[in-house]
């Protein structure tokens, strides 16, 4: 099955250039603007993994972590928090909820594909020629 990144954040430059990021390999990208889009997407989605921004309208990252991490069918969705807060007390907030990594805006592609890479399988894309048999 292929894996499936929800990302969450009020930016739409950020969802696309994530998209951008991610359409190399063989994942689906879905999206939320803001903390309860997000977690609705969650539920009828069912992510692998969710990239999630902290300070966003309506529902920020924190209550949406602990929302996610209150509801069975979603609460083990790995996540990693890519935001431009470095606040330690929200750092050590979202540690206790047990965000799998922290990564602060700006932030560098290939560390967060590293990144992903050890939470999900990141296969690239590509039609890989057929095996030959011998004649």
């Amino acid at each position: 099955m292929t894996p499936k990144i929800l990302t969450v954040d009020d930016s739409k430059t950020i969802r696309l250039l994530l998209a951008r990021m991610l359409r190399p390999f063989q994942v689906e990208v879905v999206e939320g603007g803001n903390g309860e889009e997000g977690l609705q997407t969650a539920l009828r989605e069912k992510p692998s993994l969710i990239i999630l921004d902290y300070n966003m309208p309506v529902m920020d990252g924190v209550m949406m972590l602990q929302q996610l991490r209150q509801n069975p069918e979603i609460q083990a969705t790995p996540v990693i928090m890519l935001t431009a807060e470095s606040n330690p007390k929200i750092i050590s907030t979202v540690a206790r909820l047990g965000v799998r990594d922290y990564i602060v805006k700006p932030f560098q592609e290939d560390l967060l594909l590293v990144k992903i890479k050890k939470i999900i399988p990141l296969e690239p894309k590509g039609d890989i020629p057929p095996v030959v048999p011998n004649s």
